[in-house]
């Protein structure tokens, strides 16, 4: 509802001009008043008198009191009457009574509310309490001990909720999915007994529950087997990830949020586009995913083996384990930059198309390869817990390949099955990056990537890697709310920017146990999409830094029904923030330093002024004192004077720039 449609719109002007100076004034009052603001303009009954707003969520009585005295202001400057504060009727008369002047009113009658049918309990799907009583109504009984210890009950209820039993599903929170059994316990569902060992048993009134329960899993497939069975309690899913093909896998997976549909779409030959057009709204599909889980939890792969690395005894000091943390990072990185960093050449400046030049792609047949995730194993959960998101993969059945990337936190590779032949074929390494990565952000990190400029600077690489679909993916974690309200219109902007101007595609969750069965989903569906298809490699020694971008946009201008893809060491070489950059790169990100400084605007610059010598040398020949400093401050604003939009330059930037690069 718009500000114009609103039933009080008066009031509405008032409480929004008080929530800007709250704004201005970074005062903590500015929350309350955007509730306000909020409730007041959703509101679709004409309000009589300002005391009738303490019903609004945002309305103190202090808030209706300044309200008042608003009003009643407004009323004594154009000549209005103050309205009366409306009276509520609470006499009901009996019907057929007739109520006589001079007569003694009759007592006043409430009528009696119709008596609210108590509703049976039943526990939300794949819940924690869902999934507590799934298990517990799989246990016999009648046996001598019923009930399961903790443990028992966390382990065999993991593979039925979406939430952890071990671990917070925010960082700032403490709760897991086991404090459902508080609730559970309190509505006479689950007894609890024992005092050297805590058991947890169905009470009468819990294995009514407990039927439906079932029956309920029962539609979906994920009722567990009964002891009586002979096996354990993890259910019948985890049978399902042997032997399920890839299709059944994707549509059991991805469920309601994605039709039938896609997988013609993408079989027929069309681009990622329209699966992500689809795939827009899945904050439901999210919710409703059921995840396959490995019934063996694998080690992560790592691309480089770890046996030569020297064992390191660490004692109880937390300072020592970061800083030798800290040191195999650097030490990974150093030795991935050594490998990756002369893969691929700079090669000389690319004059026109026909430069460009000709080669016969490398096959790879279908069947000998298979689609793995890459994770960056920088991307973590927090300090304390650097190898949940591995974990929780392996757990759903998708064994992630764990390194340091140069770029993004999650993309897909395919790897060859016959070790070396990608490597005799022309190109190195035995995996080839399919078009599709990931970059996450928590919203806490997005918001501190804005302020020191990492923002733009990764949107920046992401342009110049080649890849097709960008992915930017951002956790809605709980945030102090004072500091997002702070942040709001910031936030707003970028994720606009990532939209319309970049192009990229926006995901949202609000947990990290979103993200996972995102990512589950989509290598399901990548490996749907091209394990039966063949892959077509470019050769390593076609590509240099100067004409890989070209290249790749003329072949998907010219062939693009047939993707074409590069090998991992070639696309880690071509992304390295350091070994691959052409002075011009530098240059750019030099001046992207400056604070409103875009990409676009630095662009604009660098056309002009080839490299920082000539940029430096031009404000040197503007000559020294007041008149020197005065060319200097108008020299970007004046050269560049013809561009509008957001490539326009004002005359603050252009003074900035004097002062980083001419001294003025």
């Amino acid at each position: 509802m718009s500000e114009s449609t609103c039933a009080n719109p008066l009031w509405l002007g008032w409480v929004k001009k008080w929530w800007d100076t709250a704004k201005e004034r970074n005062s903590k009052g500015a929350i309350t008043y955007k509730h306000a603001y909020d409730s007041l303009k959703r509101c679709p009954m004409k309000l009589q008198h300002p005391s009738q707003c303490q019903q609004l969520k945002g309305f103190s009585p202090k808030l209706c009191e300044r309200l008042t005295q608003q009003l009643r202001k407004h009323c004594e400057e154009n000549g209005h009457g103050m309205p009366m504060v409306p009276k509520r009727k609470r006499v009901v008369h009996l019907p057929g009574e007739d109520q006589d002047d001079g007569a003694t009113p009759a007592p006043a009658l409430r009528r009696a509310a119709p008596a609210r049918q108590a509703r049976t309990y039943v526990p939300q799907y794949r819940s924690g309490a869902f999934a507590l009583m799934l298990v517990l109504a799989g246990q016999d009984r009648n046996a001598a001990m019923p009930g399961m210890s903790k443990e028992e009950l966390m382990a065999a209820a993991q593979p039925y909720s979406d939430s952890s039993f071990t671990v917070p599903s925010d960082p700032i929170k403490f709760y897991t999915a086991w404090a459902s059994m508080k609730a559970l316990e309190s509505k006479q569902l689950v007894v609890k007994r024992g005092r050297l060992v805590t058991r947890w048993a169905l009470s009468d009134e819990g294995w009514e529950v407990a039927a439906r329960v079932r029956e309920v899993a029962a539609a979906r497939g994920d009722v567990p087997k009964t002891e009586d069975s002979g096996s354990s309690a993890i259910g019948s899913r985890n049978d399902r990830v042997g032997s399920a093909s890839g299709s059944a896998l994707l549509g059991d997976n991805l469920g309601r949020g994605i039709n039938t549909g896609v997988r013609s779409n993408f079989s027929a030959g069309n681009d990622g586009d329209e699966f992500l057009n689809q795939l827009s709204g899945t904050n439901s599909f999210l919710g409703a995913t059921d995840s396959t889980v490995s019934s063996r939890p694998a080690q992560s792969a790592t691309y480089r083996s770890q046996a030569a690395n020297p064992v390191i005894l660490l004692d109880d000091d937390e300072e020592d384990q970061k800083d030798v943390a800290t040191e195999v990072q650097s030490s990974v990185k150093r030795e991935m930059d050594n490998e990756f960093k002369d893969v691929v050449a700079e090669g000389e400046a690319m004059a026109d198309d026909a430069s460009l030049p000709s080669f016969k792609p490398i096959r790879m047949a279908p069947g000998t390869f298979t689609i793995e995730l890459v994770l960056d194993n920088r991307d973590i959960r927090s300090k304390t817990d650097r190898d949940y998101l591995q974990e929780e993969l392996t757990k759903k059945g998708i064994r992630p390949i764990s390194r340091a990337m140069e770029l993004g936190d999650v993309l897909w590779v395919a790897k060859c099955k016959q070790p070396g032949w990608l490597s005799r074929m022309g190109a190195e390494g035995d995996e080839v990056v399919l078009d599709w990565i990931v970059e996450r952000k928590r919203l806490d990190d997005l918001i501190g990537s804005i302020k020191d400029g990492r923002f733009h600077e990764q949107k920046f690489r992401l342009r110049r890697s080649g890849i097709k679909n960008v992915i930017y993916l951002v956790e809605e974690i709980s945030m102090d709310q004072s500091r997002l309200q702070r942040s709001e219109e910031m936030v707003q902007s970028a994720i606009a920017s990532i939209q319309v101007v970049d192009g990229y595609f926006l995901k949202k969750t609000q947990k990290i146990g979103d993200t996972i069965r995102y990512l589950v989903s989509m290598t399901q569906m990548l490996q749907n999409m091209h394990e039966g298809k063949p892959l077509h490699v470019i050769p390593t020694n076609v590509l240099t830094a100067n004409n890989y971008l070209p290249l790749m946009k003329d072949l998907r201008g010219k062939q693009p029904e047939m993707g074409h893809h590069i090998s991992y060491p070639a696309f880690s070489s071509l992304c390295s923030k350091s070994g691959m950059m052409t002075l011009r790169d530098l240059f750019l990100k030099m001046l992207m330093v400056t604070r409103g400084v875009t990409g676009e605007k630095a662009m604009e610059i660098q056309k002009v002024w080839k490299t920082p010598r000539e940029f430096i040398e031009a404000y040197e020949q503007c000559g020294p004192g007041p008149e020197g400093r005065r060319k200097k401050i108008d020299m970007v604003a004046s050269r560049l004077d013809h561009l509008v939009g957001r490539r326009r330059f004002s005359k603050q930037i252009s003074q900035k720039l004097a002062e980083v690069w001419g001294d003025a």
